[in-house]
């Protein structure tokens, strides 16, 4: 097949050149467009990424993740991501997007929900190098602009990793943002900084490396093992919104300017903000809040016990009760930059891919 020759598009410009890239990974359930919002409060990353479009058979653009685009006021380019498999489905569905602001398209090849790669799609697509090459193929002849692909570096190992970056840059994809483990691997277990590095070495492409960058130094140090373009950061975005604005300070030479337990209270205000006018009932506001104490309490105290009092809050009451009484007592103590050893967040959502 012959490679599609490189067209004059570029990436949109980062916050700061000199200092990489910087990018929030796309959450499902997490990364909408109040997440967004108050994640710009306290410095915005270089690039946003959507919840993914499900696209299959009569799908349609859910307008739910379309307002993260139409309605972005945070100054910063907004990807749209797609998970999906039929060619003339995800066509049809960049067709669609073409007419609103994006900064361009990226396609799923990562997220290690069983309940997703089992359809073959999201991570499940690692499986099959053929069909990624009629699918990458396809897309890039569709996409006038940028086309990114987040992925992993395999589904049960690495065996089809550099088929995978060969198709990369035989369809000159713009950038590749790459999870540092496997499908199977999830979350857990160490991040194959080699293979970040392989990739970068051998793409054409800028590469964002993903996975356990918890703070400015693990991303100084994830930059530095890989030699990659840039970070992109998820989980511990949640856990901690000033991450991208430390990233930055921590490149640069300057201290890191780190948070406070009232301004962690703060935050869970803003966080509360997104939801508190909408018609739901008390527990589901209670259940959307508890998905990001999930992780912010990893920070919280050494010993979990907000994390064991949040957990079992029923009311609104409840809960905002034990947020004042953790982080309103010492106001002035500094919050960790780092989750605490041993604290584990249990989210119930699907997160980053």
């Amino acid at each position: 097949m012959t490679a599609i020759l490189p067209r004059s598009v570029h990436l949109p410009p980062p916050l700061h050149p000199d200092l990489g890239l910087t990018a929030l990974a796309p959450m499902q359930d997490v990364t909408d467009l109040p997440f967004m919002r108050v994640i710009a409060n306290y410095g915005s990353p270089d690039y946003f990424f959507t919840e993914y479009f499900r696209v299959y058979a009569n799908s349609s653009l859910d307008p739910h993740i379309l307002r993260a685009i139409t309605e972005n006021t945070t100054g910063r380019p907004v990807f749209a991501q797609l998970i999906g498999e039929n060619i003339s489905d995800l066509t049809r569905t960049i067709r669609a997007l073409s007419r609103y602001p994006i900064a361009g398209i990226d396609l799923n090849m990562g997220c290690p929900a069983p309940r997703v790669y089992r359809k073959n799609v999201g991570g499940g697509l690692l499986r099959d190098p053929e069909k990624i090459d009629r699918i990458l193929a396809a897309l890039r002849q569709t996409i006038d602009g940028l086309f990114t692909v987040k992925m992993r570096i395999g589904f049960e190992d690495a065996a089809n990793f550099d088929r995978i970056l060969d198709l990369i840059n035989l369809h000159n994809v713009d950038l590749l943002s790459l999870h540092g483990r496997t499908v199977k691997e999830s979350y857990h277990g160490a991040i194959h900084y080699d293979l970040i590095a392989r990739a970068v070495e051998q793409l054409n492409c800028p590469v964002l490396a993903n996975g356990n960058v918890s703070s400015a130094a693990s991303a100084a140090a994830t930059l530095e093992k890989t030699g990659a373009a840039g970070v992109m950061i998820g989980r511990a975005a949640i856990r901690n919104p000033w991450i991208f604005k430390q990233v930055r300070q921590h490149l640069s030479g300057q201290p890191i300017s780190v948070a406070t337990l009232a301004e962690v209270r703060d935050y869970i205000d803003k966080l509360n903000d997104t939801v508190a006018v909408a018609d739901i009932p008390e527990r589901s506001r209670v259940s959307y809040l508890k998905k990001y104490l999930n992780f912010i309490g990893q920070s919280v105290d050494a010993e979990g016990q907000f994390l064991f009092e949040m957990r079992r809050a029923r009311t609104e009451a409840e809960l905002f009760g034990i947020c004042d009484r953790f982080l309103l007592r010492e106001p002035d103590r500094p919050f960790a930059v780092e989750p605490y050893p041993g604290l584990i967040a249990r989210p119930s959502c699907e997160t980053e891919h």
